[in-house]
């Protein structure tokens, strides 16, 4: 990848934990790979009194706290923290932007970044529209001198109405390619290795459809709770959190027709089409179709764990979901009448996230395990932790008969020699950097993506009675859960941490 061109990078919401945790150390590690400007500069805003020197010096712990590098180069930490700047200032308040506007003006001076300026909304939701308005008002949403670009964190919008709303208020501050809404999934090589996966190798995209896979399925589990953010989590809950847009996501790159090249828009025009095709829900459909779950207390390896209700922050009758699965079909020539499967929860029994392709058995069942049962292919594409791919088929036993025995063929990103694998957070915000739009959500695809969620938020609003399911923390959620498979001996995938040593089942 090439270094970007000059620029300033504005943060706000900079005192917050997604600065330190996952922003400067991925800026950090882009300056050790050479892909920042070499006229460059970070600027920090918050409401918390920091001077500089003190907001340098918690930037460079968070480097050395949180960076993906072992041992970070302290030299090389000092000269990037130089470039860190901050100014304490209340987002809300108009007249703070005469303030934020002088020292870009002094920056842009100093450091000769052709008044460039991409601003981080790393703030709550209902700053956006405030923040982008005010911006606007100081002039520095307008790109008659240098670029102005938004990067705008997930949820966008709490609901469809919502969502329609934002995009209308920003579209008349500024225009679409100017905002970058970022899902840090994307960011993750084997998200886009799907592409790779398909539409490179001609063994696979001649199966990828309904003659040949039996279901999706795809699983975003977190082995943590909500931590110090009970209160921020029961205004959202795992649909708002993850189901609109990190796994509808990867649901679009494993559905979609092959794009007429690589462009930005040709990806996200499939992208789109996919999101049109799912076959709506109605509210009456919703408890057939839709299970959500809270964690309970329980023990885990011997700790006690908190249930979900006795959390900081969360009111003791709470029925927002820690867990929620789904099933849905896709409305087209390639997947028509195919189950797709989505899950994601916390204080699940590991931190996992993968897309399994379930194929289609064969239609006559000559072989059977010697432990009589019928499997089928399985392909799994592990997109985090041991990122990688695993094929799994049968495989005759040594010796006399035919007793088949299911076995392993992966690859893993680990076991490339000397080949480092970005962060999600450096991928993404180099892009930003070089005005590369494909793997951020456009206005279209965030607003169908909300329509078909509509009816599940309605029914759980209009009909108290469809219940939240409790499930023991450790646990991989409602047992009911499984009744979403149809019957006939079908479950969800039990995955492990490990991919080398993934099987059909694994207790952690």
């Amino acid at each position: 990848m090439e270094q970007t061109g000059s620029l300033t990078l504005v943060i706000f919401g900079a005192s917050g934990d997604l600065t330190s945790r996952k922003l400067i150390p991925a800026l950090f590690s882009m300056k050790g790979q050479k892909l920042l400007p070499q006229k460059f500069a970070i600027l920090g805003t918050g409401r918390t009194h920091f001077t500089e020197d003190n907001f340098r010096e918690k930037m460079k712990e968070s480097i050395f706290a949180f960076s993906e590098e072992k041992n970070p180069d302290r030299r090389l930490a000092e000269g990037f923290t130089n470039s860190i700047f901050y100014l304490p200032m209340d987002s809300s308040a108009e007249e703070e932007y005469i303030r934020l506007r002088g020292k870009l003006d002094k920056l842009n001076s100093s450091f000769d970044t052709g008044e460039n300026y991409i601003f981080y909304f790393a703030t709550p939701p209902a700053m956006y529209e405030i923040i982008a308005r005010n911006l606007a008002k100081a002039g520095l949403a307008d790109q008659t001198n240098g670029f102005r670009r938004f990067i705008i964190e997930k949820p966008f919008g709490y609901d469809y109405r919502s969502a329609v709303e934002l995009n209308r208020k920003l579209h008349e501050l500024v225009e679409e390619d100017q905002i970058y809404r970022i899902d840090h999934y994307l960011g993750k090589e084997t998200v886009q290795n799907v592409l790779v996966t398909r539409f490179a190798n001609g063994i696979f995209e001649p199966l990828w459809n309904r003659n040949y896979i039996h279901r999706v399925e795809i699983t975003a589990a977190e082995s943590i709770g909500v931590e110090n953010r009970g209160g921020y989590y029961d205004s959202s809950g795992a649909l708002r959190d993850m189901v609109q847009n990190h796994l509808l996501q990867m649901v679009g790159l494993t559905a979609m027709e092959p794009p007429s090249s690589l462009s930005p828009d040709a990806i996200r025009n499939e992208i789109l089409k996919v999101f049109q095709s799912l076959q709506p829900l109605h509210e009456a459909e919703v408890s057939e179709n839709v299970i959500r779950g809270q964690y309970t207390g329980s023990k885990i390896r011997g700790d006690v764990v908190t249930g979900y209700r006795s959390e900081k922050g969360v009111p003791g009758d709470s029925r927002t979901e820690t867990y929620i699965a789904m099933r849905f079909f896709i409305n087209n020539w390639r997947w028509g009448g195919v189950p797709f499967y989505m899950r994601t929860g916390k204080r699940l029994p590991t931190r996992v996230t993968e897309i399994v392709i379930h194929f289609k058995r064969t239609p006559h069942h000559l072989f059977q395990r010697h432990d009589g049962i019928t499997t089928s292919n399985q392909l799994i594409i592990r997109i985090q932790p041991d990122e990688g791919i695993l094929l799994k088929f049968d495989m005759k036993e040594p010796g006399s008969g035919f007793n088949v025995k299911n076995v392993n063929m992966d690859f893993r990103y680990s076991q490339l020699a000397n080949i480092r694998v970005p962060s999600a957070y450096e991928r993404l915000l180099y892009d930003v950097m070089t005005g590369d739009p494909t793997l951020f959500s456009r206005d279209d695809e965030v607003e169908t993506a909300w329509k078909f969620l509509e009816p599940v938020q309605n029914a759980w609003v209009n009909n108290p009675g469809i219940k939240v399911f409790g499930y023991p923390a450790g646990t991989w959620g409602p047992e009911i859960s499984d009744n979403l498979m149809g019957g006939c001996g079908l479950t969800w995938r039990y995955p492990c941490r490990n991919l080398a040593e993934d099987g059909n089942f694994c207790e952690l």
